[in-house]
């Protein structure tokens, strides 16, 4: 049995029918190397996991019991066959808290519906963190059941290898270990009889009809209250102004102190330490995914990041003297090659494909898993006559004889109409990528010529860039 049938089995034992339909998901946990299907039959819908990793699997199937016993909002355990690395839960649906913030804001303008989801999600977090967080068994955590000396030692040295060093960042190794050394034993100060979530982010909260529900806590362990809130309100692509963080921040204490007898000094006193060494940790994973494995959509998250480091190097002294890692950041907030992703980060990149349907669909390779296809096959093909099968729709014959077809402008204009409207609303919403891709029979006339005059009118908008791929043609240039 293969893990898509493992999946199918849990399902029809669930629901006692079988799978109909199968799509697989991206985005949602982008970063984690696991495998996430959709799995649905009539109106009955699930979500199966599949991961090799057991220990990991086996965490957020006991937390995830654990917290709906508290009356957490997290999804159901449909059932699990952890020998195989699978499990089936809760459809939670597709909006995100990060898609929901992205969609109802312009710019630092956030709508209030938006500002209401966030209040939501600090008022539950201290449950998590306080009220299920004293009976939940650390025995299952991975791979440490706390943030001690050896997690935060992992997190900065993944800052400064797969961060600092593969974006050439100097610094003296053994200054920066002093200045991580004093760092750690200051975090270790607070108080960290507490359940932290560990990723703690915009991503991993789903809304449902308007209601919060979490996800991805399979990483979480003992550790400070601090931890969660510095992730959620300096999520670096989030980008929250910093009046809406200091106020959520203000809501999260009011809430906290419900749960625990708090001085909000002392919260504080430690509180932008572990800002700080959440940017760090977020920093080491964007650079292994995007430096050391090459998926730059990962690199997007940079310029926020740099941003979060900037207001913060402006508006927060530590109690603690860290000259070297400063040091750093000044570096980095310096670097022409990190400015270069700061410029990249302002712009939509349009990629617009021309291919054959008999090749299959392109390949999209940023992770976002989105944009449009176009089936030119409807319209007239230069490819039956003679004088033009050694053409293409980039020669000057076949743009002419295409656009003499009605069909062609009416076909055009519709198209022209989707991506303007899509283009526009990326741009105001802060999206980065977009996809289009025209097909015909063999991807040379129609498509191509289709894909051209796409090109060519975006490249007049500001703020764009194109980057134009003519798939079939490029193949047999090879």
């Amino acid at each position: 049995m293969d893990a898509i049938d493992v999946l199918k089995k849990l399902f029809e034992q669930k629901f006692r029918t079988p799978v109909e339909r199968l799509q697989p998901l991206k985005g949602q946990l982008g970063g984690s190397g696991r495998n996430i299907i959709r799995l649905s039959s009539g109106k009955a819908s699930a979500i199966g996991i599949l991961y090799n990793v057991r220990e990991e699997n086996a965490a957020f199937v006991e937390f995830s019991r654990h917290f709906r016993q508290h009356g957490l909002p997290v999804p159901e355990i449909y059932g699990e066959d952890l020998s195989r690395g699978a499990y089936l839960e809760e459809d939670l649906g597709d909006t995100t808290l990060f898609e929901f913030l992205s969609s109802n804001r312009t710019g630092e303008n956030i709508a209030p519906q938006a500002v209401e989801a966030y209040r939501q999600v600090v008022g539950v977090l201290p449950r998590f963190q306080v009220e299920a967080g004293r009976d939940l068994n650390y025995d299952v955590c991975y791979p440490r059941d706390s943030f001690d000396r050896q997690s935060i030692s992992w997190d900065l040295n993944y800052f400064k290898y797969y961060f600092l060093r593969l974006a050439g960042i100097a610094f003296n190794e053994q200054a920066l270990e002093d200045d991580f050394d004093r760092l750690t034993n200051f975090l270790l100060t607070a108080d960290r009889d507490y359940f932290m979530y560990r990723d703690f982010q915009s991503r991993n909260i789903m809304l449902v009809n308007g209601q919060p529900f979490f996800l991805d806590y399979q990483g979480g362990r003992r550790g400070a209250l601090q931890y969660d809130i510095a992730s959620l309100l300096y999520d670096a692509k989030a980008d929250l102004p910093p009046e809406m963080r200091r106020e959520l921040l203000d809501l999260y204490i009011e809430k906290l102190s419900g749960f625990i007898k708090l001085d909000r000094k002392t919260f504080l006193h430690h509180y932008y330490s572990y800002v700080y060494v959440r940017i760090l940790q977020a920093l080491g994973a964007y650079g292994f995914r995007g430096f050391y494995e090459r998926k730059a959509h990962f690199l997007q998250s940079v310029p926020y990041a740099l941003k979060n480091l900037r207001w913060l190097s402006h508006n927060v002294k530590l109690p603690i003297a860290l000259p070297t890692l400063m040091e750093a950041f000044n570096s980095m907030l310096a670097s022409e090659k990190l400015q270069a992703l700061a410029s990249e980060a302002d712009t939509l990149t349009v990629r617009v494909f021309s291919f054959s349907f008999h090749r299959g669909l392109p390949k999209d390779e940023t992770g976002n898993g989105g944009g449009f296809v176009f089936d030119g096959r409807s319209l007239p093909n230069p490819g039956r006559e003679d004088r033009f099968k050694a053409l293409t729709g980039r020669d000057a014959p076949v743009i002419d004889y295409l656009n003499q077809q009605q069909s062609v402008h009416q076909f055009l204009a519709s198209v022209m109409s989707l991506v303007d409207a899509s283009v526009s609303e990326y741009q105001r919403r802060g999206f980065k990528s977009l996809m289009v891709s025209f097909g015909c029979t063999g991807g040379q006339h129609r498509s191509v010529f289709l894909a051209e005059q796409l090109a060519a009118r975006l490249r007049g908008r500001n703020g764009i860039e194109v980057v134009l791929h003519h798939r079939e043609l490029e193949s047999a240039a090879q």
